[in-house]
């Protein structure tokens, strides 16, 4: 045992030493903080300011308002023009009141639904007149002409601000066109029972400007006729642009004559 025991005091040692070493190495941090550092250190996620953002918000509205114009009396009655106008623009037209009882109603029938819609297809007053509805047409472009002074008093809509504040770019003056040339044409005598008729019309483009009796019945009785007649048919002529025109109670034969003048003038003048 003696001899044994420098030797076995040398294996406890070893063994000693072994042990020592096993616990430091237990005792050793799992893993390089540089590399958990890098582990950790992911990708950095984009912040909400990097990312794009969606495109929100409507697109701007125009406001729509209301102009009513003045009530015009005519011989049958009131007439009365409602616009409904977007950014400076007609975008409906309403009689409010128009002429009614008896014939009027079938020709207010007639001839407003044509006036509404011309009034936004020209975006003005200057629009023709429905034939055989003279009055009910004259009142109605004086109203429409008075809705759009009111509308243009205030501002018309035109370069005010949108739904976003900000105003509207301003228009680029729209280029004037040429003026239409102006023609004075004869129609031919038309001869009628109470005397020879002829009409002569002032024309720009091919749009009747004015209309005038050169030749009508006279004399007797004919001279009442043809005063209260002649102004009834020329006002007829320049509303319809044609010769589509009614006669005047009580001056049939000058009503005929002057469509058969008013005719030929319009053959001569290409329309």
């Amino acid at each position: 045992m003696k001899k044994s025991h420098p030797i076995r005091r040398t294996m406890l040692a070893a063994a000693a030493t072994v042990s020592g070493i096993v616990l430091l190495l237990s005792l050793k941090p799992a893993g390089d903080p540089a590399a958990a550092s890098a582990q950790d250190g992911a990708a950095p996620q984009r912040t909400a300011a990097g990312q794009e953002s969606p495109q929100g918000g409507s697109a701007q509205q125009t406001g729509t308002r209301t102009v009513t114009g003045d009530v015009v009396k005519t011989e049958y009655g009131p007439v009365q023009v409602r616009l409904s106008l977007s950014d400076g623009r007609i975008v409906k037209a309403d009689a409010v009141q128009a002429p009614q009882g008896g014939t009027s109603d079938q020709k207010t029938a007639l001839a407003v639904p044509r006036l509404n819609k011309a009034a936004v297809a020209a975006q003005s007053a200057d629009i023709d007149a429905v034939s055989g509805a003279t009055y009910t047409s004259g009142g109605y472009k004086k109203s429409l002409q008075s809705a759009l002074d009111k509308a243009k008093a205030t501002g018309g809509g035109s370069g005010s601000a949108g739904a976003s504040g900000t105003s509207a770019s301003p228009k680029a003056p729209a280029a004037k066109a040429p003026a239409a040339q102006t023609r004075v044409i004869t129609g031919d005598v038309a001869r009628t029972e109470y005397g020879p008729v002829q009409v002569r019309l002032v024309l720009a483009g091919t749009k009747i400007t004015k209309a005038e009796t050169v030749q009508a019945p006279s004399g007797g009785r004919s001279t009442q006729v043809t005063a209260d007649a002649v102004p009834k048919l020329n006002q007829e002529a320049v509303a319809a642009g044609s010769a589509d025109i009614d006669a005047v109670s009580g001056a049939t034969y000058t009503s005929g004559g002057y469509k058969k003048s008013l005719q030929s003038a319009l053959d001569k003048a290409g329309g």
